[in-house]
């Protein structure tokens, strides 16, 4: 790699159990949009949450077509230290080498996966939730494969984590670090239409300005301060933020489900003060790297439905507290104000209408792309 380039993550997935999924002697293709384009490529494979060691039978990359075809001739081979297999240590994380391809700017790639050993339930393949069409093949190895037979749909992300591109030195990463309001949660199945997509596209089409990539570190039901689907934001921000090759900034939007506590778990009904101290702890910890880190603030949810009962008078209080720290108490590099882009002017504690999937909890695509309509792309200058 030449001195003055570096590798930045250009699409990433956080990983968390993918609970009941059982794989034999099949064939997994994955769809990522990459953010950043360029010509030299690496992917990363984890078994964060795996019970057990992880072999990998053979792996490709290529440009997708639709469905899961491929453009003709963009098929290439993965290696890993040279090798065409490789096993994933327990809990670890799986780079390959490069892969040298043209791929512009959001561009839709294919990573497939051959998995050759039985993989039980029990196992708790590492996954996320992907609002996004990807594919498990019927028996057999078809990684290779251009136009690759389907034996099931499916809209998670499983096994693939990362995609990383060679860029110059000065081009920067931004991390979303969030919840389903992050990760996209029920806006429209393969419209690209989350916030961190929205970002992207808005950084690509500036005729000028920094060269930025962008990592959607979203994860459902995520917490700040305690675990749920996957790690708390405070135990995985190491791993999700600050490991991401090439990261800059990083933007967060967590506390929601802090709030909701929709499980009423016994011991994890926090206050105001205890999810200020946490965003405090995260903004300090980034910074300490050098990373700039923009604090979102929470998008109101007054009498969801997603989970009835989970609003209450008592948690809007808290909202409203962390957002007003969050506004004024000087932790972060800067203030992204998601609930002001939303909210409804006359209805302060709802979204506006237009805005709303119709939960009351989660955006529309519409309320999405609003969200990252709202960043000021001067931040990353």
């Amino acid at each position: 790699m030449p001195d003055n380039n570096r590798w930045v993550g250009t699409w990433t997935a956080a990983p968390a159990p993918a609970e009941g999924v059982a794989l034999a002697n099949q064939t997994l293709r994955m769809n990522p949009r990459i953010s950043l384009g360029g010509n030299t490529f690496r992917v990363r494979l984890s078994n964060a949450y795996g019970t057990g060691k992880l072999r990998i039978g053979a792996a490709h990359i290529g440009r997708r077509a639709s469905g899961a075809t491929l453009v003709p001739g963009s098929n290439q081979p993965l290696t890993f230290g040279g090798a065409t297999e490789a096993t994933i240590a327990t809990g670890a994380l799986l780079i390959s080498d490069p892969v040298h391809m043209d791929l512009p700017a959001l561009t839709d790639v294919a990573v497939s996966i051959y998995l050759p050993e039985t993989i039980p339930a029990s196992f708790q393949i590492t996954g996320r939730y992907a609002r996004q069409t990807n594919y498990i093949s019927p028996l057999g190895n078809f990684s290779a494969e251009e136009a690759m037979p389907v034996g099931k749909i499916v809209d998670d992300w499983y096994i693939l984590s990362g995609l990383d591109v060679v860029a110059e030195e000065t081009t920067g990463g931004i991390v979303c670090l969030g919840d389903s309001l992050t990760d996209g949660n029920i806006s429209t199945h393969d419209a690209y239409c989350r916030w961190p997509d929205q970002l992207a596209r808005r950084l690509i089409a500036r005729p000028n300005g920094r060269k930025m990539a962008v990592m959607n570190q979203g994860l459902g039901g995520n917490r700040i301060l305690h675990d749920l689907r996957g790690s708390s934001g405070l135990r995985r921000f190491d791993r999700d933020v600050l490991a991401q090759p090439g990261v800059t900034h990083a933007i967060i939007c967590l506390g929601i489900n802090d709030i909701r506590n929709r499980m009423a778990l016994p011991g994890e009904n926090v206050t105001a003060e205890q999810m200020i101290a946490g965003l405090k702890q995260l903004a300090l910890r980034a910074q300490a790297r050098g990373i700039e880190f923009f604090g979102g603030t929470l998008p109101p949810f007054e009498n969801e439905t997603f989970f009835p009962g989970a609003w209450t008078p008592e948690g809007e209080a808290k909202r409203q507290a962390v957002n007003n720290w969050i506004r004024t108490g000087n932790a972060f590099d800067a203030v992204i104000d998601f609930e002001a882009g939303v909210r409804d002017p006359d209805h302060p504690t709802r979204m506006l209408p237009i805005y709303d999937c119709g939960d009351h909890l989660h955006q529309s695509d519409v309320g999405y792309n609003r969200m990252g309509d709202i960043i000021d792309l001067s931040l990353f200058d």
